[in-house]
């Protein structure tokens, strides 16, 4: 497992939002909303899609722990927001960033190794601010050849 730690700037996003838990997965709802309207966004900022995280204080990642997903775009002002959208600010801060390859199926076993082999071994430990995926050029939905960024934010033990 390749790990990387980087700052990620401030940065400003609008897009769609879904409150639901993983035994409630509905990220295909959220997406399939945003897709068809995603270029009424304007002033976007690059072309990849980020498909953010937001988890209550001491989350516990249990199959029925309410979370907060977005479908968005990162752009350079908030001057025009299309109707049924919103806005969200990620603020700067230190992640540590992995690329995960491959479809769908195994990216739970990759999240679960992130955070229950690489984390407990590393210099750093969750820290309570959005965790996100870069979907980018080189992500394919679902393939087997598809790659993606995760960013997974920590701070020093």
């Amino acid at each position: 497992m390749k790990i990387e730690i980087k700052i990620f700037p401030t940065t400003k996003f609008i897009g769609k939002n879904l409150s639901f838990t993983y035994a409630d997965y509905r990220a295909f709802e959220l997406w399939r909303s945003f897709m068809p309207r995603r270029k009424e966004i304007q002033n976007t900022i690059g072309s990849e899609l980020f498909n953010i995280q937001i988890n209550p204080e001491n989350f516990d990642f249990h199959s029925n722990t309410p979370f907060v997903k977005w479908a968005a775009v990162a752009v350079s002002s908030f001057d025009f927001i299309p109707d049924g959208m919103e806005t969200f600010v990620i603020k700067e801060g230190l992640y540590a960033v992995f690329i995960y390859k491959g479809d769908q199926s195994g990216i739970a076993a990759f999240f679960n190794s992130i955070y229950t082999e690489w984390l407990p071994n590393s210099d750093y430990e969750l820290e309570n601010r959005p965790q996100f995926e870069i979907l980018g050029e080189k992500y394919k939905n679902n393939s087997p050849d598809s790659e993606e960024e995760i960013w997974i934010p920590i701070k020093k033990k």
